[in-house]
This record gives structure tokens, C-alpha cells and sequence, in this order.
């Protein structure tokens, strides 16, 4: 019992280092991704912070197995260095008893991925869906530059020629584009830019200036309204970040859980079939008709080229009706592909938080490790390796050109016979 609290205190600061670490370049890549797309949206603090909360979700999945390959090696390498592993080895105690702690632990963040990547992660991953979209379609804070064309509003044009550091402005035009009998062109000697208080319009507050209106319809009709003072109000529709709803929103792949995806392979699979049985009913029927010479009804009355535009017109029903229903089966074929790898993708990655375990004791022992550079080599040879192997799988699962099951555990199993050779090396020495 001492002895596997002391092994699982050994890993445990070493786990939530590499795993943090995985977290933050993950999330650092992304927010590169992001950042010209954040930039200017004024997005407050909490918005931003969810944002990044909703990427972690998806993040950590990833994280975890990393995380237990690189603790499990720099913990074994560095026993291993300071003679602990020779030393329990001295009192009888095999690499598998070494590793019984730390499996078991393994299989507890395998149960934890597994129930997290089924049941949180389709509620985050939609719910970041809706609000990348809800960024993407924020305007940017309306916000005026000194001596340029500013066209933030839909129909509405500035110009100011002069901005202070308080935000005021001078020597202001504003074009005014928006559907009406007369298109106004406003100046003004100065002005200021707000908000209202439900953040719902814009207010345009105007000192001394002139509206000169030009009729659409009548190009004769023209007048200039002069005023001191003179305030508009715009909609500011998606000038604010505002958040959807996502209740009802139809899902994707990764936004499902698995018994949401076997209901769409399900009934994908079964269209499947019926596409197949109605192309075969359709060409059997077709083949009859040809080499039995039924006829659906009396042709001796009709001309030779009568004729033959029957039987062209009867051939390009068939076809049309074999087209479709190829077409059709083929369709929901990669509607069944491409859920079924998400469903076994469900299953592959959580279990290479036990699978690693069975790597990374036995290669930490074997390359004498300890180290947080030769531990984080060792562990992104042995990511690289694991994620070509099942994205290369994936693309192969989506066309059509392997199973998912095998594409999705094509990384698992490389892995494994890996995890086989090396532990039985080990322990055997």
C-alpha cells in the first residue's frame, strides 16, 4: 500500500504539469487562429473568458493521454535514475507490480474521458459552435478614424475630418444610404458618437451643420434644412456581441453523443438498404423487359421513329430512376461513415489513457529518463505517431476506403503492440 502511494505521488505532480502544458500550447494555437477575428468585436472579459473555458473542453480530451505518457515516463525515468526501481526489483517487486497503481489509476481516467467526451464535451462543443458564429457576426465597436470613410452601419457613411482624445469630432459628414423617399447628406461642425441604454441604438448628437435632402423619385426635389442642433438614433444591430440560444438547434458529428449518432447510422443505414433494394428491383425489372420482350402495350401501330423515341424515353426513365438511387445509397454510405467514426473515435481516445500507462512506465525504465526535456521528446514522438495514425485513418474511413472500427483503432493498436514489446522487455530483465 506504501508503496503504490508512494509510485502515485511520484506521477501525480508530473501529470498535471504535462497536461497544463498540452492545454496551453493547445490553446495558444487556437487563440492565434482567433485572435484577428476577437480583435475589435468589443467582447467584455467574461465573454472572452468563455470562449476560452469552451475551447479548454475539447482541449483537455487531447490533454489527458498526453498528459499520463509524459508522467508515467518522467516518473519511471526518474526512479529509475535514483536506483528505486533497482531496488524494488532487488525486493521482488516486477514491473507489473510497479504499474499495478498506476493502471488502475489509467483506468479511472479512462472511465472520467470516456463519460466527459459522451456527455460535456457534445454541450460544449455546440454551444462554442454558436458562439464562434455569434463573433463572427458582430460587427465591429462602431468607432469613427480621423480623416477616413467609416461604414460599420449598413446605409450609413462618416467622415470626420478631425477626432479628439475624448471622442468628439469635427467637421462631420455623414451620408445616409438607407431605403427612403430622399437621401440625406448631413454636416456638421461637430459631433459625438454613443450608445444608447439598452444598447440598442446609436445616437448621433450633431452641432451646427445643414441636411441637404434629394428626392429618389423627383431629382428635382431639393432643399437644406440648416440646425444647431440636431441628434439621430441608428439600429445598432450586431454592433454588440449578443449570445444565441442553441435549444433547438440541430447538431453535428461532434456536437452528438454516441447514442444520438447510432439513431442516425441507424436510420442512414437503413435508406441505405432501401436505396439498394429499389436499384436492384429497378434493373431486374429494366433486364426483364429487355430480353423477354414484354411490351406494356401494342406497338404495331406506331412508326419506326415513333419507336424508338419510346424506347429512348423508357431508357432515360431507367437510368434517371438507377441514378438516383445510386446516388442515394452512396450518400447515406458516408452518412454511416462518418458518424461511425465519430462513435468509435468516442471509444479510441479515452482508452489510450490506459494504453499510454503501458508505454510510458517501460520506456521511461528503458531510456533512463527523468528529465522534462527527454520525457516531453519521447512523449510528442509517441502524439505524432498516435494522431497521424488516426487522422490518416479518419480520411480513409471518410471515403469510403477503411473501416471505421479499424480506422479509429489503427493508433490503438500501433501503439499497443508497442506497449506489449517494451513491457515484456523490461519485466523480463
Amino acid at each position: 500500500m506504501l508503496l503504490a502511494r508512494y509510485i502515485l505521488r511520484t506521477h501525480a505532480a508530473p501529470f498535471i504539469f504535462g497536461t497544463a502544458i498540452i492545454m496551453v500550447l493547445f490553446l495558444l494555437q487556437y487563440i492565434m487562429r482567433w485572435v484577428d477575428k476577437l480583435a475589435g468585436k468589443g467582447l467584455d472579459v467574461s465573454t472572452i473568458a468563455m470562449f476560452l473555458v469552451l475551447n479548454l473542453s475539447w482541449i483537455v480530451v487531447l490533454a489527458i493521454p498526453v498528459g499520463v505518457l509524459f508522467s508515467t515516463i518522467m516518473a519511471f525515468g526518474a526512479l529509475t535514475n535514483s536506483h528505486e526501481v533497482t531496488v524494488m526489483k532487488a525486493s521482488g517487486v516486477g514491473l507489473l507490480r510497479m504499474m499495478l497503481p498506476i493502471t488502475l489509476a489509467g483506468v479511472l481516467l479512462w472511465g472520467f474521458v470516456f463519460w466527459y467526451t459522451d456527455t460535456v464535451l457534445p454541450e460544449t462543443n455546440i454551444r462554442l459552435s454558436a458562439m464562434m458564429r455569434d463573433i463572427e457576426r458582430t460587427k465591429p465597436t462602431f468607432a469613427v478614424d480621423e480623416g477616413q470613410f467609416s461604414t460599420y452601419l449598413n446605409g450609413i457613411t462618416v467622415l470626420a475630418r478631425h477626432v479628439d482624445t475624448n471622442g468628439r469630432m469635427r467637421g462631420l459628414t455623414i451620408y445616409d444610404h438607407t431605403p427612403r423617399e430622399v437621401r440625406n447628406v448631413i454636416s456638421a461642425d461637430s459631433g459625438r458618437l454613443m450608445f444608447s441604454p439598452s444598447l440598442t441604438r446609436l445616437v448621433v448628437q450633431l452641432h451646427n451643420g445643414e441636411i441637404h435632402q434629394r428626392g429618389i423619385r423627383n431629382s428635382n426635389e431639393y432643399r437644406v434644412i440648416r440646425f444647431a442642433g440636431y441628434q439621430m438614433t441608428l439600429p445598432a444591430e450586431n454592433t454588440m456581441y449578443q449570445a444565441s440560444d442553441v435549444t433547438g438547434t440541430s447538431r453535428t458529428d461532434r456536437e452528438m453523443s454516441i447514442a444520438d449518432m447510432r439513431q442516425v447510422v441507424d436510420r442512414s443505414g437503413f435508406q441505405a438498404h432501401q436505396a439498394a433494394i429499389s436499384f436492384d428491383t429497378s434493373f431486374a425489372t429494366h433486364m426483364r423487359y429487355l430480353f423477354k420482350g414484354r411490351t406494356i402495350r401494342d406497338t404495331s401501330a406506331l412508326s419506326h421513329a415513333e419507336k424508338i423515341d419510346r424506347a429512348r424515353a423508357l431508357v432515360a426513365s431507367t437510368r434517371s430512376i438507377l441514378e438516383s438511387d445510386a446516388f442515394r445509397h452512396t450518400s447515406e454510405l458516408a452518412v454511416v461513415n462518418k458518424y461511425s467514426v465519430e462513435i468509435y473515435k468516442k471509444y479510441a481516445i479515452p482508452f489510450a489513457c490506459l494504453l499510454f500507462v503501458f508505454v510510458g512506465c517501460p520506456m521511461g525504465i528503458l531510456t533512463k529518463g527523468g528529465s522534462f526535456g527527454s520525457s516531453a521528446l519521447i512523449s510528442l514522438g509517441f502524439y505524432v505517431l498516435y494522431w497521424v495514425s488516426m487522422i490518416g485513418g479518419e480520411k480513409l474511413a471518410d471515403r469510403g476506403l477503411l473501416s471505421p472500427a479499424i480506422a479509429m483503432w489503427l493508433g490503438n493498436v500501433i501503439i499497443g503492440v508497442i506497449a506489449i514489446i517494451t513491457t515484456l522487455r523490461v519485466n523480463a530483465r
